[in-house]
């Protein structure tokens, strides 16, 4: 017993040493950002054959992507965001234009003056008119979700102001949203596997009798420790966690009724086998582990 607890007691250390303070975290983050960007988007743009892509969203209603892309000292985007991203593939350059009234971090710099040029629309088209791409990517897709983050307000306003001859080098970025938000780069993948670990040490000290008492504690009970738990490390949930119980002398369930009418407040018995299903955020990525114990 005292084995047990000394190697949860080292596992709790392992996981608070590995999760940095907000100002590092913060600065992690936009280096990440920044390799990304350099690295990883020239790529993609070449293999969806976009050379360029918009990125448009008001505040508070965010298109997913734009979410990714933001420094972690922008919560949120900024009255209307314009992210314009051209590819000249034969300099091998990729431009990162903001049409904003501000620098989105230092990866994004702003191309708008408002004084000289008050419309944003009217000038977005000029920094199209100036590139004259062969295609532009906005996020529209009929069925990936999260490649469909361009609102009907902010479309029909862009369709308002292009120019027919701009209008037809409209193009759906989807391919290249998902494979923005699907891509891990090397950097990312480092961090990734200390993220897993992570997950793991925290469903370990779930499924250990500091946790559970057995014909007392019930499965519910241990989903909100784990809830509990991310929020004490200043991390976050991915989803709501799920546990369910499956033993021999009872019909297996599916993963549905576990989640939506399953017994969640079901006492966990001695020899009972725990499953769980759990994922935590930490600078942008996520984790989802399956589990049993």
């Amino acid at each position: 017993m005292k084995n047990i607890c000394l190697l949860l007691l080292m596992s709790s250390l392992f996981v608070q040493a590995q999760i940095l303070p907000e100002r590092e975290r913060a600065a992690l983050k936009d280096e990440l950002l920044a390799d990304r960007f350099s690295n990883l988007l020239p790529r993609l743009m070449d293999d969806t054959n976009i050379d360029m892509w918009l990125v448009i969203s008001r505040e508070y209603n965010e298109d997913p992507v734009m979410r990714t892309m933001l420094p972690a000292t922008w919560l949120n985007a900024r009255r209307r965001t314009i992210l314009l991203f051209y590819r000249n593939k034969e300099k091998d350059t990729l431009e990162r234009m903001a049409v904003a009234r501000y620098d989105v971090g230092k990866n994004i710099s702003s191309a708008w003056d408002k004084e000289k040029q008050p419309e944003q629309w009217v000038r977005l088209v000029e920094l199209i008119e100036e590139r004259n791409p062969e295609k532009i990517g906005i996020n529209i897709s009929k069925h990936f979700g999260i490649a469909d983050g361009l609102v009907k307000t902010d479309h029909a306003e862009l369709l308002e102001a292009l120019p027919d001859h701009l209008e037809k080098k409209l193009v759906s970025a989807e391919k290249l949203a998902i494979g923005w938000i699907e891509t891990r780069t090397k950097k990312e993948m480092q961090l990734y596997n200390t993220l897993v670990e992570v997950t793991h040490s925290i469903i370990d000290e779930a499924f250990s009798n500091k946790v559970i008492t057995p014909g007392t504690t019930t499965t519910d009970d241990v989903v909100w420790w784990m809830r509990q738990k991310v929020t004490d490390l200043g991390l976050e949930t991915w989803f709501h966690p799920t546990i369910d119980i499956q033993r021999s002398d009872e019909a297996l369930k599916s993963h549905i009724y576990s989640f939506t009418k399953g017994e969640k407040d079901k006492v966990i018995l001695p020899g009972d086998l725990l499953h769980c299903d759990f994922g935590i955020t930490y600078i942008g990525l996520n984790t989802d582990c399956q589990q049993h114990a």
